[in-house]
C-alpha cells in the first residue's frame, strides 16, 4: 500500500509539473479551428509563441515555483513549427530510447545540461553524469565546465557509477528529511544505462518523488535487449528516435504519444550542441561562483560555542565540505580508528591540524586528551606546545613528540596500554560496560593518539618494532571499548617488514580511511580515486577503502589561517583549569642540560642515597635518568664511547652529587686525563669549589697514588669520596705498570671498585673504548663491579657481547645514549646531559 501511494503521489506531481503546458493547450480549446489552413496556421503560431515564452530562461524566483520547462527541439507540423519543451525538476524525469553513442542524443544531453545550469540560480543545481559506454567522451565538449568546477568528471567505471548512485541516494534521503528550505536539485544524467542492480537503483530514484530533489535523464531506456524487462520509471517523459532523424515525445517512455493527449503528436527535430562561446561564458560565470563558494576558512570547522559537547558517545568534528555541505567524521564504535595517507606536500599535516583543532574547540580537556607523535623531520605538532616565542599550549595535549624516536613512540604506546588497563579495571569495579556509564565526578576523557609517519615506528624487524606491533595490535582491537582512538598517517603503506602477517588484524580495525593526493594506498586496491585529487581535498571512506563509499571533501589550510589558529589556541589556553600542566614534550633534535632538569633543581643535601644524574629518559614524561650510589659493591658509573659528550655526562653526574652534600662533607678527586676534557674538567672543579667542597686535581701519576690509598680500608672521614676520571684510558699505561711488590694500579682500581662503596668511595669514569674498560676492570667476568654503564657511540653488537645480551636493540646515534643498570637489570634509552656549546653532530663528534 505504501509503495502504491508513493507511486500515486509521484504521478500526481508529474501531472502538476506539466500544468503550464496543459494550460497552454487547453487554453486554445476555445478557439474554433475552421477547416481552412489559415486558421490552423494561426493555432500553430499561437503554439509557437507560447512555446517560446515557456522555454525562455526564467527568473531564479520562478525556478523553484514549479517544474522548469526545458526545450528539446522544434516540433514540425504541416502548418509550421514551434518549440517542443518538457518540464524537468525534482520528481520529473526524461528517458531517451537511444543512448549517447548516437550523436543526436549526445548533443541533446550536452544541451540539456548547459540549459539547466544556465537557467537555474547559481548553486541550486548540481549535475552528476554517468558515461560508461563512451568512457566520458560524450561530455568532452563541456570540458570548460569541468575545469570550472561546475561539472564533475563523468563516472565511467562500474565502481565510479555505483559511488555516484550512492551520492544520489544520500542526497534524496537528506532532501526528504529536510524540514526547511528548498532542496538542491541533483541532475543525474546517464549517457547510457548501467547494468543490473545499478539500473534498478537508477529507476528507483525516479520514484522518489519531488521532495527528493532528484531529476534523472536516462539515455538508452528502455533497453533494446531481447527478453529484458526493464524496471519501470516513475514520473518520466519519454523520447523515441525514429529512422528519419525525428524524435517523438510521449508518456510513458516508448510511446510516441498517449491516447489521452498527453503526448506530442508531432515529430521533433532535436536541438544540436550548444555554441562553444556560450559554454565558455557559462563556465566563466559558474567558475567564479564555484571559486567563491569553495573558499573554505578554518573558522568554518569550529563550533559556535567551544567545549559545549560531551564525548560520552564518541567524538565528532567538521573536517571540511562536500559541495556546500559540511562533512562530519567521528571517533565512535563504527569508526574507532582512522588511517590517513598522502604523498609529500599533499596536505597531510594541514588535514591533521584541522581535525585536532576542531576536536579541541568542540570538547573540553575533561572530555578529550591528545597524544601526538611525529616521526619525520618536521614541526607538525609544534604549535600544540609552549615555545620561547609563545608560552601558550593546547590544554588537551598530554604528550607531544616532535621528530620522535621509535623508543619514544613505544613508550607512548605502553602508556596508552596502561591507561587502557586502568579503564578496564574501572569499568569492572563499577559494574558497567561503557565509559559514559562511569561516575562523572572524575572525568574519563576519550583519547586520540595521532602518529604521523607511523611507518618509521615499525622500521626493520628488531625488538623495538616487534614490541610496537604488539602494542598497536592490542590498542587497535580494544581501544574502541575504552575510549582510546588511533590515527595513523603515512606517505606509504608498503614495505613495513614488522607488519607482515599483521596487516589485516591491525588495519582491519581502521574502517575510516582518508586518502589525500597520492594516498591511495590506504584505500582498496581497486579504488584509485585518490590519484586525480587536487591539493586541499581528500577521499573520505568509512568502509575500509571500498570504492562505493568514497566521498570527496575539501578542507581548509590551517597554515594560511595563522591568525585565526593563534587566536583559538590562546582562547583555549586561557580557558584551561588553574594549575593545568603543559604537555610532556619530546623534541628529538634537542639536547638536554642538567641545569634545566626539574630533578636537579629539586636536589638538596640530606638525601639517603646520593643520585648521579646523567640525562633524560626517552619516555612519555622525559623522567630524569639517574643512578643511586649506595654501599652495594659495584655502585660506580662508567661512561663509554669516543664521543666527547662523555665529559659532559661526567660533569652532570658530579655537580648533581655535589648538590646533595653540605659544603665540606664530600671530597672530589678530579683527574682530567685527556686533552678534550680539560675545559669541562676545569669548569667542574670551579663549580665544586664555589659550592664549598674540597677538590683536588690529579694527573695520571696522582691517580695511581690515590688508587693505592683508596684500595685499602680508608680512614674514617667526614663523608664520601668521589673519584672522577675524564678519559680513564689515558692513564692505562701508568696504571698497568707494577711496583716492587708486583702490584699494579689496575689491581688497586679493581679493589676500589669491589670495596669502595662500603666505605663511601665511588668512581665516576669515562672510557673511550669498551675493550679498554673491560681490560681495566679485569675482564667481562668483573663487569658487575661497575653496575652503571652509559654507552654513547658504541656499536650495539659490541655492547651486547660485553653485557652478555644477545638481542640488545641499540643503534648509536647523536644525542642518544643507553643507560644500563646491571643491578636492576634495566636498560633505558636516554638523552645524555651536555654542557651548552658541547653538543655533538650527526657523526657523534
Amino acid at each position: 500500500m505504501g509503495l502504491a501511494a508513493t507511486f500515486g503521489r509521484a504521478v500526481a506531481a508529474h501531472r502538476q509539473a506539466r500544468a503550464h503546458l496543459d494550460a497552454a493547450r487547453y487554453g486554445l480549446a476555445e478557439i474554433q479551428a475552421p477547416a481552412d489552413s489559415g486558421e490552423a496556421a494561426g493555432i500553430v503560431d499561437r503554439l509557437r509563441r507560447i512555446g517560446e515564452a515557456v522555454s525562455a530562461e526564467p527568473e531564479p524566483a520562478q525556478f523553484f515555483a514549479g517544474p522548469l520547462p526545458v526545450r528539446l527541439g522544434v516540433a514540425t507540423t504541416m502548418d509550421g513549427e514551434f518549440p517542443a519543451v518538457v518540464p524537468l525538476h525534482g520528481g520529473t524525469h526524461l528517458a531517451i530510447d537511444t543512448d549517447a553513442r548516437d550523436r543526436r542524443v549526445a548533443a541533446l544531453l550536452r544541451t540539456l545540461v548547459v540549459r539547466l545550469l544556465a537557467a537555474a540560480p547559481a548553486g541550486s543545481v548540481r549535475v552528476s553524469v554517468l558515461d560508461a559506454a563512451a568512457l566520458g567522451a560524450t561530455f568532452l565538449p563541456l570540458r570548460a565546465l569541468v575545469d570550472a568546477g561546475a561539472l564533475p568528471p563523468p563516472a565511467t567505471t562500474e565502481a565510479e557509477i555505483a559511488a555516484r548512485l550512492d551520492e544520489a541516494e544520500r542526497h534524496a534521503r537528506a532532501a526528504q528529511q529536510a524540514t526547511t528550505g528548498t532542496p538542491e536539485l541533483l541532475l543525474l544524467v546517464a549517457a547510457s544505462l548501467p547494468d543490473g542492480r545499478d539500473l534498478a537503483r537508477l529507476a528507483a530514484l525516479t520514484h522518489a518523488g519531488p521532495t527528493a530533489g532528484v531529476c534523472v535523464i536516462a539515455a538508452g531506456y528502455p533497453p533494446r535487449s531481447a527478453g529484458l524487462t526493464p524496471p519501470p520509471l516513475g514520473g518520466t517523459t519519454g523520447v523515441r528516435l525514429d529512422h528519419q532523424g525525428y524524435a517523438w515525445i510521449g508518456d510513458p517512455p516508448g510511446h510516441p504519444f498517449s491516447s489521452d493527449g498527453s503526448g506530442l503528436a508531432a515529430p521533433v527535430r532535436l536541438d544540436g550542441d550548444p555554441p562553444a562561446g556560450g559554454v565558455a561564458a557559462l563556465a566563466d560565470r559558474l567558475g567564479e561562483v564555484h571559486r567563491r563558494e569553495s573558499t573554505l576558512d578554518f573558522t568554518d570547522l569550529l563550533p559556535a560555542r567551544p567545549w559545549a559537547e560531551s564525548s560520552g558517545n564518541g567524538l565528532r568534528a567538521v573536517i571540511g565540505r562536500s559541495g556546500r555541505e559540511p562533512v562530519i567524521c567521528a571517533f565512535d564504535d563504527q569508526t574507532p580508528h582512522w588511517l590517513v595517507g598522502g604523498r609529500t606536500g599533499a596536505g597531510k599535516t594541514v588535514f591533521l591540524l584541522d581535525v585536532l583543532y576542531g576536536l579541541a574547540a568542540r570538547y573540553s580537556p575533561d572530555e578529550l586528551s591528545l597524544y601526538l607523535l611525529d616521526f619525520k623531520e618536521g614541526v607538525s605538532f609544534t604549535e600544540f606546545v609552549p615555545t620561547g616565542r609563545d608560552p601558550s599550549w593546547i590544554p588537551h595535549a598530554r604528550a607531544v613528540g616532535i621528530e620522535s624516536d621509535r623508543e619514544y613512540g613505544v613508550a607512548v604506546l605502553r602508556e596508552l596500554r596502561r591507561e587502557l588497563n586502568r579503564r578496564a579495571s574501572a569499568l569492572k569495579r563499577h559494574g558497567v560496560t561503557k565509559l559514559s556509564d562511569l561516575p562523572r565526578d572524575k572525568p574519563v576523557p576519550r583519547i586520540v593518539a595521532v602518529i604521523d609517519e607511523f611507518h618509521v615506528l615499525f622500521a626493520g624487524n628488531d625488538a623495538v618494532a616487534r614490541e610496537a606491533v604488539t602494542l598497536l595490535e592490542e590498542l587497535a582491537r580494544k581501544g574502541r571499548s575504552y575510549g582510546i582512538h588511533l590515527v595513523l598517517a603515512s606517505q606509504s603503506m608498503t614495505g613495513i617488514e614488522a607488519l607482515y602477517g599483521k596487516t589485516d588484524s591491525i588495519f582491519g580495525q581502521f574502517p575510516l580511511r582518508v586518502a589525500l593526493p597520492g594516498g591511495g594506498g590506504v584505500l582498496d586496491t581497486l579504488n584509485d580515486a585518490a590519484g586525480a585529487l587536487p591539493i586541499g581535498s581528500a577521499i573520505i571512506n568509512p568502509a575500509a577503502g571500498l570504492a562505493a563509499a568514497n566521498s570527496v571533501v575539501r578542507f581548509p589550510d590551517a597554515h594560511a589561517s595563522a591568525a585565526e589558529v593563534a587566536q583559538l589556541r590562546h582562547e583555549l589556553w586561557q580557558a584551561r583549569k588553574p594549575g593545568s600542566r603543559p604537555p610532556a614534550v619530546f623534541k628529538g633534535y634537542e639536547s638536554a642540560h642538567v641545569e634545566d632538569d626539574p630533578t636537579y633543581r629539586g636536589l638538596v643535601p640530606g638525601g639517603r642515597r646520593p643520585l648521579a644524574l646523567v640525562g633524560r629518559t626517552v619516555d612519555v614524561d622525559l623522567t630524569s635518568a639517574l643512578f643511586p650510589l649506595d654501599a652495594t659493591p659495584g655502585r660506580h658509573l662508567a661512561v663509554v664511547g669516543t664521543s666527547p659528550v662523555g665529559a659532559s655526562v661526567l660533569h652532570a653526574a658530579t655537580i648533581s652529587l655535589a648538590r646533595q652534600h653540605p659544603p665540606g662533607s664530600a671530597r672530589f678527586l678530579i683527574a682530567p686525563l685527556v686533552a678534550v676534557a680539560d675545559e669541562i674538567a676545569d669548569a667542574t672543579m670551579a663549580e665544586l669549589a664555589e659550592a664549598g667542597h674540597p677538590v683536588s686535581r690529579l694527573d695520571a701519576a696522582g691517580l695511581r697514588d690515590e688508587l693505592r690509598k683508596l684500595s685499602g680500608q680508608p680512614a674514617d672521614g667526614p663523608g664520601r669520596t668521589f673519584l672522577v676520571g675524564y678519559g680513564m684510558d689515558g692513564a692505562s699505561g701508568i696504571l698497568s705498570a707494577r711496583d716492587e711488590n708486583y702490584k699494579s694500579g689496575l689491581d688497586d682500581l679493581q679493589a676500589v671498585l669491589r670495596q669502595g662503596p662500603a666505605y663511601g668511595v665511588h668512581l665516576l669514569g669515562w672510557w673511550r673504548g669498551l675493550r679498554r674498560l673491560s681490560d681495566d676492570i679485569g675482564g667481562s667476568s668483573n663487569r658487575d663491579d661497575i653496575a652503571c654503564l652509559v654507552a654513547l657511540n658504541v656499536p650495539g653488537g659490541e655492547l651486547g657481547m660485553y653485557l652478555g645480551v644477545t638481542d640488545l636493540a641499540y643503534t648509536p646515534r647523536a644525542n642518544r645514549a643507553l643507560l644500563v643498570d646491571r643491578h636492576d637489570q634495566r636498560t633505558r634509552l636516554i638523552v645524555p646531559f651536555v654542557r651548552p656549546g658541547y653538543e655533538e653532530d650527526d657523526e657523534g663528534h
